[in-house]
């Protein structure tokens, strides 16, 4: 934790105006009014803050997140990067050629990527978008107190809708984009998404969050041979919206590596996420991009190294998480290839299948007495924390609630059952069970459908390592879990060891992790993880936790 120098958002304001930000280029009227407000520091203060700047840390930032918390921050998608992330991206730009020009941040909060830029890059001219007032100010303060206030300009403005003028020679666009949720964003942002996105000859969902605002922004401001280097959450690579990112890098922003920081990384302080680095050449096709997962910072370096993936592969692929994933052998993390000798993927063995959605759970699923016949009761599992609770098995579905599953042809039913199942349909259609649009999708809208109990139910979604459970009960599921079903006969010791096998050797590693530090196994992600074969699985040296 910094000292307490800057208590307040004016000792922050006088600090940075002590270190010469209102000489920076862009100064703007909201960052006047802020000056007004600013105290005076102690002369001592400064001069200790400057000699940490410039001895590479960022004193300002620090004390600017301590002062806003991330809740604080989080309206504005404000994560501040760590050092090794930013020198990693810095040091793979390095080495590109020819050397940018012009340094962009699009997001520069108090400034981490145009510091490291000014070093890096000393003839190049720096460019700050920031949309907090303080924050710009910071950066400005940062660059001038450096000597870089010079060829430094910082734009109080939304990068969307921010105007850069031409340049000559390239343009490294690099930083983290500010991640904030769709539900959080203006319409009229989201229109312009869509018809930006269309002016690209690509299609945008409006649940697309504001990193991928930026992406589209940045295709929009760059210009052949200029290149970036992005950091965001990992998101993009699978959920639907994602595929537009997926779209720009195949096509006008040119991706030529993209490297995965597990969670335990640290990638962000203030969220324990997935978090992808993409680098780009703008204009350029490149036949393969380099991929590879990393474990920790330090194991970052400068961007090289990594698997190439074909680019038609990608082009042709729905998401792109399975074909970057580290699988998790019987020694730890390998990326890609063969599976070792002994091993098999899970979907080689089951078939992994989300649990039946009912549509409306008030209504389908009973917690005591009801009038529907016993037979078309079924104990199920309907809560993630059922499973954690029953530990390696199962065993019980007494405490279960029942899910209530009607065939789809009611006319098989007798005189009394079929008298005792209509009124419960006709009660069940007053709540509204009929109209939703699970219901209207169905063959019957009142026959949810639910799977056979699976041997084997597993967690997929939680801030933990999922659940395997074996289901001795043969309790039922509902789609807050997977059921794994044998896709050829294996035995019950069998089915005991893979259990166990899962349970006991899954990461939240092997899937992929949120914002907040959710972590979700998509069935086909699931189906991936590595496991011994049948043969290894009932051998007496198995392999055990």
């Amino acid at each position: 934790m910094p000292s307490p120098d800057a208590r307040t958002a004016a000792d922050l304001a006088g600090i940075a105006l002590a270190f010469g930000a209102r000489d920076v280029a862009g100064w703007s009227d909201a960052e006047e009014r802020l000056a007004r407000t600013a105290s005076r520091p102690d002369p001592a203060v400064v001069r200790r803050l400057r000699a940490e700047l410039l001895d590479g840390g960022d004193p300002l930032g620090e004390r600017f997140c301590a002062l806003r918390s991330a809740e604080l921050r989080r309206p504005l998608g404000a994560t501040y990067t760590p050092a090794p992330i930013v020198r990693a991206m810095l040091a793979w730009a390095r080495r590109q050629r020819p050397l940018p020009s012009r340094i962009v941040d699009p997001g520069a909060g108090s400034g981490r990527y145009l510091l490291a830029a000014a070093a890096t890059f000393p003839d190049a001219e720096l460019v700050g978008v920031e949309i907090d007032p303080l924050a710009a100010m910071l950066a400005r303060g940062d660059l001038a107190a450096i000597g870089a206030g010079a060829r430094t300009t910082v734009h109080l403005a939304d990068f969307r809708a921010c105007t850069l003028p031409r340049t000559t020679g390239p343009t490294l666009f690099v930083g983290n984009p500010p991640y904030v949720r769709h539900h959080r964003l203006d319409e009229r942002w989201k229109r312009w998404l869509v018809d930006r996105a269309s002016s690209l000859g690509c299609r945008a969902s409006q649940l697309a969050g504001l990193h991928v605002h930026f992406f589209v922004a940045t295709a929009i401001h760059a210009r052949p041979g200029d290149r970036g280097a992005y950091v965001t959450a990992a998101e993009w690579l699978d959920v639907n919206y994602g595929r537009l990112v997926r779209d720009l890098l195949m096509g006008v922003l040119g991706a030529t590596g993209i490297h995965v920081l597990e969670p335990a990384a640290q990638p962000f302080a203030d969220a324990a996420t997935t978090a992808a680095i993409t680098c780009f050449e703008v204009g350029r096709r490149p036949p393969s991009l380099r991929v590879r997962r990393v474990e920790t910072l330090d194991d970052l370096g400068a961007l090289d190294g990594g698997r190439s993936i074909r680019r038609d592969r990608l082009e042709a692929a729905p998401r792109w998480s399975p074909l970057l994933a580290t699988r998790r052998g019987p020694d730890g993390p390998r990326s890609g290839g063969r599976p070792p000798v002994g091993y098999v993927e899970l979907g080689d063995l089951c078939r992994v299948h989300r649990g039946a959605v009912t549509g409306a759970n008030a209504i389908w699923i009973v917690d005591g007495a009801t009038d529907v016949p016993e037979s078309f009761l079924h104990p199920t599992v309907t809560k993630a924390r059922e499973l954690f609770a029953a530990g390696a098995e199962l065993l019980d579905a007494s405490s279960l609630r029942r899910v209530i599953d009607l065939p789809i042809d009611l006319d098989t039913l007798d005189d009394d059952d079929r008298a005792r199942v209509e009124r419960f349909l006709r009660r069940a259609a007053t709540m509204g069970a009929k109209a939703g649009y699970i219901a209207r999708t169905r063959r019957a809208w009142w026959s949810v459908g639910l799977r056979a109990p699976a041997p084997i139910l597993a967690t997929y979604m939680a801030r933990r390592p999922p659940a395997f459970v074996r289901n001795r009960a043969q309790a039922r599921h509902i789609n807050i879990a997977h059921g794994l079903y044998p896709r050829l006969p294996l035995s019950a010791t069998a089915l005991d060891r893979l259990a166990d096998y899962l349970a006991t050797r899954t990461s939240v590693a092997d899937g992929r992790t949120y914002a907040g530090g959710l972590t979700k196994f998509e069935p086909r992600e699931m189906e991936r993880l590595l496991v011994p074969d049948p043969d290894l699985l009932v051998a007496s040296d198995a392999p055990r936790a």
